[in-house]
């Protein structure tokens, strides 16, 4: 009895939203991963419970600006699956590009160079994917039997 098995593993194309999502997942794992391996630095968990993080006094403000900044990428997993094409690729495009310098923060006035060194460099590669993916969306070209979706939203309307 033979039985044939195929030479090469078939590799389906995945569609970008779904790049999308799991590069922003990806992105939200290493900011939650270096704040939770930051609190093993010596003296940060005195300085949170002294009030302060980095230079910043622990208060409400903080903890909502903190949360309304992260919201930012955990929102970008959900809208990277459900925005239509034009603007999930220039959200993408948007988004990722502002999120660069605020990564590069962690590196700012920090004495573990090599630790958030790394944290910004995964940050970097992961943003660089979600822009190429994003500017690199595949087009189609109109075709004459399909209507685009003015043509269709007019006739729904009419």
């Amino acid at each position: 009895m033979s039985t044939s098995h195929p030479t090469t593993l078939e590799d389906p194309r995945i569609p970008v939203r779904a790049k999308l999502a799991a590069a922003w997942t990806s992105v939200m794992f290493l900011y939650v991963y270096v704040d939770i391996l930051n609190f093993y630095t010596p003296g940060v968990i005195q300085e949170i419970l002294g009030g302060k993080v980095f230079e910043f006094d622990i208060s409400q403000t903080f903890s909502t600006t903190a949360l309304a900044l992260m919201a930012i990428p955990i929102l970008m997993v959900v809208l990277s699956m459900a925005l239509p094409a034009k603007a999930n690729r220039l959200t993408n495009l948007i988004v990722a590009s502002v999120q660069i310098p605020f990564a590069a923060f962690n590196l700012a006035g920090e004495s573990w160079k090599f630790f958030y060194g790394l944290g910004f460099a995964l940050e970097l590669i992961l943003f660089i994917f979600i822009l190429r993916s994003a500017w690199t969306w595949p087009r189609t070209a109109p075709s004459a039997t399909t209507p685009d979706r003015g043509t269709v939203r007019a006739r729904q309307q009419a």
